[in-house]
């Protein structure tokens, strides 16, 4: 294989240094950050997902409680959930587990966690924030994506990158955070009508759409960098089932410079970006208490 498979679990093991770092810090001035995590209704989809992130906060310094609730919960009791953990200033950040029962609509809670505890990164007002090139707390997914593209040895101004999928939390995201590092983006949809003449003009291509395959060796520019967000389960013909990503990985890896493995690569960046967001909103509450108690005097 010609491409450089990329380390994401050392990408991420990186990032949770510093971030305990950051974490050790904030608790010597007396605010540990604290995660809590919402399960609503049958939480056997999420709870690799939340393993995962107890693992993560624990290695990175920050404390993580998971809380279930039952699928009857109405939507009107878990907003008042979200608000007792707004108001609390002992919880530094929110994350909502999918998938979540119909009757909840995810939006519509995401709205009601507040932007300064938003460590996934998905309130209306974090995603918009993106468009003014303020990175707070973006994304999760879509900036472990992009910082993946950081590490590698390519000058981002003036890059010509190709965008395959434009979900708002993902490929927009994406989209406007590379704009702002000085890319030319091209964004690809279902309406494109040559997602491949886009991606093989492109000197990095990210694809999330969720179908295996999607991409392959003949639609990516010799050397390319390609950055695979996909997450797919697939059976195998010995009747198992694997993950796999939406880039055929063998035919890509045969093209491009540089490839990211699915699993192993842009997951625990988002993981750790996760964290890293954990500790960002700790300082910016901390920061926000003490501007609001020298105001009041108190």
């Amino acid at each position: 294989m010609r491409a450089a498979v990329i380390d994401g679990k050392g990408i991420a093991a990186n990032i949770r240094a510093a971030v305990a770092d950051e974490a050790a810090a904030l608790a010597e001035q007396g605010w540990q950050p604290r995660l809590v995590s919402i399960s609503v209704g049958d939480t056997a989809a999420a709870e690799l997902y939340v393993r995962n992130q107890s693992r993560s906060a624990e290695a990175a310094g920050v404390q993580f409680e998971a809380r279930s609730y039952a699928e009857t919960i109405s939507m009107e009791q878990l907003v008042g959930v979200l608000q007792g953990l707004n108001a609390d200033p002992r919880v530094n950040g929110i994350i909502i587990q999918r998938p979540l029962p119909a009757h909840i609509p995810v939006k519509a809670l995401q709205k009601a966690v507040h932007p300064l505890k938003d460590v996934e990164g998905m309130h209306p007002a974090s995603i918009g924030n993106i468009v003014y090139n303020d990175l707070a707390l973006g994304p999760c997914t879509a900036v472990a994506a992009v910082e993946i593209l950081k590490t590698l040895p390519l000058r981002l101004e003036g890059l010509d990158v190709a965008v395959i999928g434009h979900s708002e939390i993902v490929g927009k995201p994406i989209a406007f955070l590379l704009m702002g590092l000085g890319a030319t983006v091209t964004v690809c949809h279902h309406m494109t009508r040559s997602v491949a003449m886009h991606s093989r003009a492109a000197d990095a291509v990210f694809v999330a759409v969720g179908r295996a395959g999607l991409v392959t060796g003949d639609m990516i520019r010799p050397g390319a960098a390609l950055i695979d967000i996909g997450i797919n389960r697939v059976d195998t013909d010995d009747g198992g089932v694997r993950t796999v990503g939406d880039a055929d990985f063998a035919s890509c890896a045969e093209v491009a410079g540089w490839i990211t493995p699915v699993p192993g690569g842009v997951g625990p960046v988002t993981v750790a970006t996760l964290m890293k967001n954990a500790v960002l909103a700790t300082r910016m509450q901390m920061d926000h208490y003490r501007d609001m108690y020298a105001r009041t005097d108190i």
